[in-house]
């Protein structure tokens, strides 16, 4: 406090009386609050003096004043960058870098690094456009770790000198040209109507296979039911015979055969006749001219174009 001498009831300064700048120390005590996500940088005339860590902090202005305060969160960045692949298909990529300041190295990331988010962006760039412009498109989809790595370790191998700790950096998006996208969604489904075209076709071949199975299935039944309808009919036609030739005195086996061909010659003409669409039945003569039988075929063909 200022040196002082009572007097007569009164205080009379003495010459040391205090400077000008003592009385300022004494009168402008102030106080700062520090959040529990924040450290604050303390300075005491422009050089740096002290951390103020969480909670109420004693601040002696204008001598000090709180320079400023780093976060201790996990901050996250996200850098966009245009570059292109090796197939000349320009892309718009999107990385979020995910870091930190470490707390014994608040003083190196305030006042080493004019703006750390620029220079985090300035490696993310050089990462990116030295790493994709290697890959064709296709590959550049598939690569998002591998890229995504790659930014991770450049990071966290030039940015620790500063207390930055790199926790993660993720590919978020990766966004060709509009028309280069149209034009892959047209491939695409070009593709797939191929493959849709081929199963449908194999689809068809299994079809038309089993159909063809089916039908010479369907023949040798047909024909071993023929051959057996057949084999009835000579048993039946031998045992008639047999019978008939017994019965009838006189008749020859050939006049018996004669006559069940001719009953089955008119069985025959009757199913024709009945059938739809008939319009003529021509009968065989024994003794027929050269005349009859041209005419005859004149109007058989005439009947079969009818």
């Amino acid at each position: 406090g200022p040196a002082c001498k009572r007097s007569g009831g009164s205080d009379t300064r003495t010459p040391g009386a205090p400077t000008t700048m003592a009385a300022i120390c004494q009168g402008c005590l102030c106080f700062q609050c520090v959040t529990t996500s924040e450290i604050g940088i303390i300075e005491r005339c422009g050089r740096y003096e002290r951390l103020a860590p969480p909670g109420l902090r004693c601040v002696c202005w204008p001598l000090e004043t709180v320079a400023g305060r780093i976060s201790r969160r996990i901050q996250q960045l996200d850098v966009a960058c245009e570059t292109k692949t090796s197939d000349n298909v320009f892309l718009n990529v999107i990385i979020s870098v995910q870091y930190k300041v470490k707390e014994e190295y608040v003083y190196e990331a305030f006042y080493v690094l004019n703006d750390p988010s620029e220079q985090i962006k300035s490696y993310v760039y050089d990462v990116v456009r030295s790493t994709l412009p290697l890959l064709t498109l296709d590959k550049a989809f598939e690569s998002k770790e591998m890229v995504a790595q790659s930014v991770k370790r450049e990071l966290s191998g030039v940015m620790s000198e500063y207390g930055f700790v790199i926790h993660n950096a993720l590919v978020t998006d990766i966004s060709p040209d509009g028309r280069v996208k149209t034009a892959m969604n047209e491939i695409n489904a070009s593709k797939r109507l191929k493959e849709a075209a081929f199963e449908k076709a194999e689809g068809e071949k299994i079809l038309l296979v089993k159909s063809a199975e089916a039908q010479a299935e369907s023949k040798y039944l047909s024909g071993v039911g023929v051959a057996r309808q057949r084999k009835a009919i000579v048993d039946g036609l031998r045992d008639s015979i047999s019978q008939f030739s017994g019965n009838v005195k006189g008749s020859t086996p050939k006049d018996v055969i004669d006559l069940l061909l001719l009953t089955q010659y008119f069985d025959m003409l009757k199913e024709v006749g009945t059938q739809r669409g008939t319009r003529a039945v021509f009968l065989p003569r024994k003794k027929k001219s050269q005349v009859s039988a041209f005419r005859d075929g004149l109007l058989q063909a005439q009947a079969g174009r009818n």
